[in-house]
Formats: structure tokens, sequence, C-alpha cells
């Protein structure tokens, strides 16, 4: 297996288990925010729809007119980067948002599929802000695998506290 196969390989994995916590918690609870957690479904989604873009495309090759047609980024960018996820309350459709997520995920994976090996050493797009860890094209990728991560356990956090301990089909 060659570095970009196992990039599309770990990418798809965390997707796969972003997907499977998102989806197990109903639309109608996707704004709780539980006291113990201060965060909420709405915001760990939207703020995962902006750092794709960030991490996976934008770094990597640069603006997407036709995902900037279609998605309010830079409201989103405002709302679920620094901003508190109490303020989101009210302010998106989940099934808006969800949606928002998997086209996200569907064009990450097909910029990672699309990128030549021999690409990954070259540096990151010229973007504002510069990109806090990574300073070439598999630095960023990389991360983005580990920041979505992180955020599948704040999810699976969130589940069990909303809705119930996140069942995988193991026996105990």
């Amino acid at each position: 297996m060659n570095v970009i196969q196992r990039l599309t390989t770990q990418t798809k994995d965390c997707f796969s288990w972003i997907n499977k916590l998102v989806d197990a918690i109903p639309f109608d609870k996707w704004e709780h925010t539980p006291d113990v957690l201060q965060t909420n479904v709405s915001w760990q989604v939207g703020h995962l729809v902006v750092s794709l873009y960030y991490h996976s495309i934008l770094v990597i090759t640069g603006h997407q007119a036709d995902i900037l047609r279609e998605l309010p980024l830079k409201r989103y960018a405002e709302l679920f980067t620094a901003g508190s996820p109490l303020t989101v309350v009210g302010q998106f459709d989940p099934v808006q948002l969800r949606k928002h997520l998997g086209l996200m995920q569907e064009r990450s994976i097909m910029v990672i599929e699309s990128l030549p090996a021999g690409r990954l050493d070259d540096a990151l797009e010229p973007v504002l802000p510069a990109h806090p860890v990574a300073k070439n094209k598999f630095e960023a990728l990389d991360w983005n695998i580990k920041h979505t991560m992180w955020h599948c356990g704040q999810l699976g956090l969130l589940k069990r506290v909303i809705n119930g301990r996140m069942e995988f089909g193991l026996k105990i």
C-alpha cells in the first residue's frame, strides 16, 4: 500500500467513525449542550465541515469555487472555529449540516486520491491563516486524520451523555 492509499484508507476510516456516531444521535438532540461537556453535535459537525475544508482541501488544492457556492463557509468559519457551541443553537438545520459534512468528506477523499504521491512533500497552498501544524501536504492530511479522530472522541462522549453509550457490536 502506497502513502496515498494509506492516507485515503485512514481518512475513510475516521470518516466512518464520525458518521456512525453522528448518525446515532437523533437530530432533535443535536443542539443539546450538556454542562459537563460544553459542546453539542451541531457545533461539532459544523466544526468538522470547516476543518475538513481547511485541512484536506484548501491547503492542498486551494479554494473550491463550487463548494464556496454551495456552503456558507464564511459563516461556518465564524461560528464553528472560535465561536461558542451555544451560539449555534437555533441557527442551523441538522439535516443540512449533516449533508454538508457528507459533501466535505466526499471532496476530501477525491482530493487525497487525486494527489500524486510525489507531491506529498510539496509546500501547502498559500492561505491565511497559515496552517497551525503542517508545513507540507502530507503533514496537513495526516493532521486532518488526527484532528477528526479527536472530534470523534468528543462526539462519543456527547453520544453517551445525550442518549446512551455507543454500541459497536462488541459482546461483553
